[in-house]
């Protein structure tokens, strides 16, 4: 299975994020099995890691976005996490400070782009100017309404500088939400996460479904694509991301780089040294 052109929303393929299922799990799939796939797909995830740290020669950037308790940071401890921290970096944006304010929406986003080797994962992005802006009457359509296009050219720079991008909605239902809501109530060491908002939002559910919907078919493009995730089973949200960024990694032709010294010179004067 293409899990790239299952989930995957082209230009050509505008999306209705309510006639996606949030519950959908490929037929075949169960949670035992997925299991012991995500160990080996973890286990590839460092593999290319470590080859794109060493090699130097370009970047990726992974954006989530999503409802609260939508599991951004599931994905980040459960997916990302296979990765080696030295290469890898996690950015959470939250509501910007007066310093960020002062300046255009995406200059706080342009100092936290990978470098060359490394991994970053925006957890929360700038499409919080495009989605919470929008949908708090934060800012007037003028303004957030010409930020779709100025991200489409932000991304498309990064790509023609060999910063590849996957971008991933992780897609719940309503209710799903209400019960994560209902589980962190439960547990004690969750409370710091509850506020009142939480729940206050939910009165928006409508809104951000545009508002997301819009910014996902605007920005997904060939160069920094947008894939929704079904995402109330987390089974399934992270093995289909799992999945994507190693089809992702293995695709753009990692190599390991040449040895910058004579290693047979090396072995030769070192390997039978006393210790």
């Amino acid at each position: 299975m293409n899990y790239h052109e299952q989930f995957q929303v082209t230009p050509t393929r505008p999306i209705h994020l309510n006639a996606i299922k949030p519950a959908f799990t490929a037929k075949g799939e169960s949670k035992h099995a997925a299991r012991r796939e995500l160990r080996k797909l973890q286990k590839r995830m460092d593999e290319l890691q470590f080859m794109l740290y060493a090699e130097q020669r370009r970047a990726l950037l992974i954006c989530l976005q999503g409802p609260d308790a939508s599991g951004k940071d599931g994905v980040v401890r459960h997916v990302i996490g296979a990765m080696n921290p030295q290469g890898c970096r996690v950015v959470p944006f939250k509501q910007p400070t007066p310093e960020e304010a002062a300046h255009d929406f995406l200059w706080r986003v342009e100092a936290r782009t990978p470098r060359r080797g490394e991994v970053v994962i925006f957890n929360r992005s700038h499409y919080e100017d495009v989605i919470i802006v929008r949908v708090r009457e934060l800012a007037p359509r003028a303004v957030w309404g010409r930020r779709f296009e100025q991200i489409n050219d932000f991304e498309r720079r990064l790509v023609a500088n060999d910063t590849h991008v996957l971008k991933f909605f992780l897609h719940i239902s309503k209710q799903e939400q209400l019960d994560r809501f209902g589980d962190r109530l439960k547990d004690k060491s969750r409370w710091w996460k509850i506020s009142e908002a939480d729940y206050t939002e939910r009165n928006r559910w409508d809104d951000y479904t545009t508002a997301y919907e819009d910014a996902i078919n605007r920005c997904s493009t060939a160069g920094a694509p947008w894939y929704v995730i079904p995402s109330d089973h987390k089974w399934y949200r992270d093995l289909v991301i799992s999945r994507i960024i190693v089809e992702t990694m293995e695709a753009i032709g990692i190599q390991m780089p040449e040895p910058s010294v004579d290693i047979a010179a090396i072995r030769r004067r070192y390997q039978h040294a006393s210790p």
